[in-house]
């Protein structure tokens, strides 16, 4: 069995997200238990409570040796703002855990690859457990739990270390104190809710800060927002403009993204299944 704890780095989730998981996993998953910290529920403002309470949440599950994972509930945006000093406080226990979840809270799998701390993965999110097409994306991170790799992404080949980032949290992570050495990493890449200019700008920053990867994949860039024009270029137009203007190779596209078909990306070489 894989005890899983659940916290909210970022922003908040409801009880019915919280139910909608633990009857799916009741139903479908009787191997797994997941257990959702109190702060998941919490409000302050944007956040899920405030910095110092999102932050003991997130600690509480890390170094609690009675569970083997910690799945973050949701993205949105916060988990920037408590990832450094939650690392500061992890014990050893907390190097055992894999720590599962994406987008906003690639700030905090960035920061734990950078320690060496656990095993980080690009993967969905409870809160999507309420749809129908959310819970088939919630049931490949659940399958992996329990040691399939069927929902990996399928471009891994377990010989190249990879990571899987939004685009602008990984532009935000980069030059900075949480960002790995992505050195020889394939590095993946997706985008939600920004208009192509903001993809291309980002691209632009990115271009010049990524060290000597390997290459680059492009995952869905969706929810693109109209703008006043068409910016005359594609999403893997811009992605392979500015790889070809930094000498890195474009690898092609990813199955990754703010979408169900969002696949899963543990950091480094694709290593077994978390239950395993």
């Amino acid at each position: 069995m894989s005890r899983i704890a659940i916290c909210a780095p970022a922003t908040p989730i409801t009880r019915e997200h919280a139910a909608a998981l633990e009857e799916l996993v009741a139903a479908e998953f009787p191997q797994h238990s997941v257990w959702f910290h109190e702060q998941c529920f919490e409000k302050s403002g944007h956040f899920a409570g405030p910095d110092i309470r999102r932050m003991e949440a997130l600690v509480q599950c890390a170094n609690d040796p009675g569970f083997d994972i910690v799945w973050f509930a949701k993205g949105g945006y916060g988990s920037n703002r408590i990832a450094q000093a939650a690392i500061a406080r992890m014990n050893d226990a907390a190097r055992e855990k894999t720590y599962a979840g994406f987008s906003d809270c690639g700030y905090l799998l960035g920061a734990l690859y950078r320690a060496g701390i656990g095993q980080p993965v690009h993967a969905s999110m409870p809160a999507s457990a309420r749809s129908e097409r959310g819970r088939e994306a919630v049931r490949r991170v659940l399958r992996w739990f329990s040691g399939d790799n069927s929902g990996l992404e399928p471009s891994l080949d377990g010989q190249t270390p990879a990571v899987a980032f939004n685009l602008i949290t990984l532009s935000m992570l980069s030059n900075g104190p949480m960002m790995p050495d992505l050195t020889g990493h394939v590095v993946m890449v997706e985008e939600v809710s920004e208009h192509l200019y903001a993809v291309d700008r980002l691209f632009f920053q990115l271009s010049n800060a990524l060290p000597r990867v390997a290459g680059l994949r492009l995952g869905a860039v969706s929810n693109v927002p109209e703008n006043y024009t068409d910016f005359g270029q594609t999403p893997e137009q811009i992605a392979k403009f500015w790889c070809d203007r930094a000498g890195i190779p474009y690898l092609g596209r990813a199955m990754i993204g703010h979408t169900a078909d969002n696949r899963i990306v543990p950091f480094g070489l694709a290593s077994p299944a978390a239950g395993q």
